[in-house]
């Protein structure tokens, strides 16, 4: 038996209002708190898949949004795509992404290399996602990764999960508030806790509506 839809957030501040609120749920809906990073999330997910199916997976967050977005923070967006920002090759010429590499991470009719189409939209506002293991913390950062990839959200799991997902025949989606526009680090301005409820907020009204 399936459950209908697993939700996964990284850290508690990012779930909270779920595991309060999707209680009557129980049965239907999982969820799974994966930690911090790539390697954190693919592996739960991972193991939750090993173990139960299901129909849909959703990713639950806060993010930055680069310069040009036209984000704000607080604003509550899904992903459109997923991509990995960073892997690849450096080269004299530049970056070079996996399909340059002539390497796909996943294979078959259609080989996926750096991104991933996403399936689930909780959200009417959409954009592309990028997904790094070193957050951008500078200006110049910030505007090299948005040009490269044509992203508009940072953030460290959703390219992992969607990864898995693909792996697996798993529809996904993602969605997060966004807590700080990337560039200059300066956490003094960030609105993480704000951002977080905005997405958990959203996703459940969504969920009960479905």
């Amino acid at each position: 038996m399936a459950v209908d839809l697993a939700v996964c957030f990284s850290t508690e501040v990012e779930g909270a209002l779920l595991r309060k609120s999707l209680e009557q749920h129980e049965g239907a809906v999982a969820v799974i708190q994966t930690g911090v990073g790539a390697v954190n999330a693919a592996h739960a997910v991972t193991l939750f898949l090993a173990q139960e199916r299901a129909n849909a997976i959703v990713i639950c967050g806060v993010a930055g949004a680069y310069p040009s977005s036209g984000l704000r923070l607080g604003d509550v967006v899904c992903a459109e795509s997923e991509c990995y920002g960073d892997l690849g090759a450096t080269s004299p010429e530049g970056f070079l992404g996996m399909k340059q590499l002539g390497l796909p991470v996943v294979e078959g009719l259609t080989p996926l290399y750096n991104t991933f189409p996403m399936q689930v939209f909780p959200a009417p506002r959409r954009a592309m996602f990028v997904t790094v293991t070193t957050l951008t913390g500078t200006d110049a950062g910030a505007g090299e990764m948005e040009k490269r990839t044509g992203g508009a959200v940072e953030n460290m799991e959703g390219a992992a999960i969607a990864h898995v997902a693909h792996m697996h025949g798993v529809p996904v989606g993602e969605l997060r508030g966004i807590s700080n526009m990337v560039g200059n680090r300066d956490v003094r301005k960030w609105r993480l806790e704000e951002a977080a409820w905005a997405a958990q907020e959203v996703l459940v009204a969504w969920i009960r509506s479905r």
